[in-house]
């Protein structure tokens, strides 16, 4: 499996990708709601973040077949002793090809990838009650780190 970096050819693909995503997350809570009934519109917001340059999008290739995608961001707390990183912000592996350690591939290339760009250490959140995914990175050496709380302002 290899992280490919994705291009404004794959937005459809990238689109449907993380309506798979952002649907499944729904159950875990109201705030993740999704406004739209498609990928299509999903489609321009994966334009603008091709454009970026904290970002990159990786689609995940195992074999000449997409099997998911990754999109990371680079950023800083210049105050700390420990400043640059990298934040995994999705990472999505297709349910028919989960299982098969394509996510921990890329994980691991994403560490190669913040590394070599200068990154001290990598994050990535989940929501607290997936467990399936909470026992995924804690499985690929992450620790938990901080807490993030939200309230709904009406």
């Amino acid at each position: 499996m290899e992280l490919v970096e994705a291009t404004r050819e794959d937005v459809e693909t990238l689109a449907e990708y993380w309506y798979a995503l952002a649907t499944a997350m729904e159950s875990y809570d109201e705030l993740n709601e999704v406004a739209f009934d498609g990928a299509e519109s999903a489609e321009s917001g994966f334009e603008r973040q091709l454009e970026r340059d904290d970002a990159t999008v990786y689609l995940l290739v195992a074999e000449e077949t997409e099997v998911g995608y990754l999109l990371l961001r680079e950023d800083e707390h210049p105050s700390r002793v420990h400043s640059a990183y990298a934040d995994i912000v999705d990472l999505f592996v297709a349910p028919e090809h989960r299982g098969q350690g394509y996510g921990s591939e890329a994980l691991d290339a994403v560490k190669q990838i913040a590394s070599d760009r200068g990154a001290e250490y990598v994050t990535v959140s989940c929501e607290w009650h997936n467990d399936g995914a909470r026992r995924f990175y804690e499985d690929n050496g992450f620790t938990e780190k901080q807490v993030t709380y939200a309230q709904r302002l009406d």
